[in-house]
């Protein structure tokens, strides 16, 4: 996999996928700019390498959903679904302030008029398309829709690993048009994730919440593969049983001993939960153990926090509400390795291939 530095980017059209996905109060207010932050360091050396630079992302699931209702009123476009209020100009105007640049913004991101854009580009300037997942062709991958996006660009830069496991046009099939590489972050999440899953520090201990009980079930088979110990919560457990999903290594699994289906782990599973994490060497940690919205509920995950905190291991922290809840309890920066993916990465641990990496391999 080639890094943006393998380039001579210098005047040239980089076309930057990334994944400025990031959470949107009712009144359109960013609440957490963590994903855009992440991209910086890629966007700041191809400012200072005098690149023409087009960034490409996603805000949102403006199409609708398999039940048939959208996630924001829509407004039939063109070419797809136009949620005015999935919009990119509040992304625009925060990278604006985080790079002290200005941003042109184009009000699609295919078609004649983009492509005159992007042309007029110069060096070191910034344009940013309008949401990608305003056209169908985006999610349907469709060969002739990624095509006209390469138009935009002389070399595609993949900057969302957060999205690398979505068979997407500007994901994985833009890279069949361009010469193609990977920006910063994604080669850090890359490596990073590689080495807890094929030499980490033993003993490794991976922790697996959240409320998606059906699906993180699915990932517990695959992490006993690399990992000593599995630690998993109520709803997990209680999935397991009720489909009767069987594990090769039953033995390195623990979860709570009963209330399976409780809104916090108990006294007891917290004290033997920690007793486990203290021994660690490596730990990745995925999903809360409770409903800790709720102070009363939350005892347990900040426990499982502050025992990863404490066993000084090398750690990996990531998913949604993993993030929401460190941040909150103010000890994000506490942790060895911050991942905004979730999907992505328990799927590139579990050994599943990412379209979106295997599209940079090619």
């Amino acid at each position: 996999m080639k890094s943006v530095k393998d380039f001579e980017v210098k005047n040239k059209r980089i076309l930057v996928r990334c994944d400025f996905n990031v959470p949107l109060s009712d009144t359109g207010e960013i609440l957490d700019d963590a994903k855009i932050q992440e991209a910086l360091p890629t966007l700041q050396y191809l400012i200072e390498h005098k690149a023409k630079i087009i960034i490409l992302t996603h805000l949102g699931e403006p199409a609708a959903s398999p039940d048939g209702e959208a996630s924001l009123a829509p407004l039939k476009g063109r070419e797809g679904v136009i949620v005015p209020a999935l919009k990119l100009d509040a992304i625009r105007d925060r990278i604006e302030k985080l790079l002290d640049v200005h941003i042109m913004k184009s009000f699609d991101c295919v078609g004649r008029d983009v492509e005159n854009q992007a042309s007029r580009l110069k060096g070191g300037e910034i344009l940013l398309l309008e949401n990608v997942r305003f056209h169908k062709e985006e999610t349907e991958n469709k060969p002739d829709f990624a095509r006209k996006l390469s138009l935009l660009g002389d070399i595609y830069i993949n900057e969302a690993f957060d999205v690398c496991h979505r068979n997407h046009a500007s994901v994985a099939g833009i890279p069949a048009f361009l010469p193609h590489g990977a920006g910063f972050a994604l080669q850090k999440e890359v490596k990073v994730l590689a080495k807890i899953m094929a030499h980490p520090a033993r003993p490794m201990v991976a922790i697996i919440g959240g409320a998606k009980a059906a699906t993180k079930a699915m990932f517990i088979e695959p992490f006993c593969a690399f990992a000593d110990l599995v630690i998993i919560n109520g709803l997990i457990k209680q999935e397991l049983v009720a489909k009767k999903i069987s594990l090769k290594y039953p033995e390195k699994v623990f979860g709570p001993k009963d209330n399976l289906g409780g809104l916090d782990i108990g006294a007891q599973d917290i004290k033997k939960m920690t007793e486990k994490i203290a021994n660690a060497k490596a730990i990745f940690w995925n999903g809360p153990f409770g409903k800790f919205e709720e102070k009363k509920y939350a005892e347990g995950t900040r426990a499982i926090a502050n025992a990863i905190i404490e066993s000084k291991a090398f750690s990996v922290v990531g998913g949604g509400e993993t993030l929401e809840f460190l941040k909150n309890e103010g000890i994000l920066d506490k942790f060895s390795h911050v991942s905004t993916a979730g999907g992505a990465m328990l799927e590139f641990l579990s050994g599943q291939p990412l379209p979106g990496l295997v599209a940079l391999d090619k």
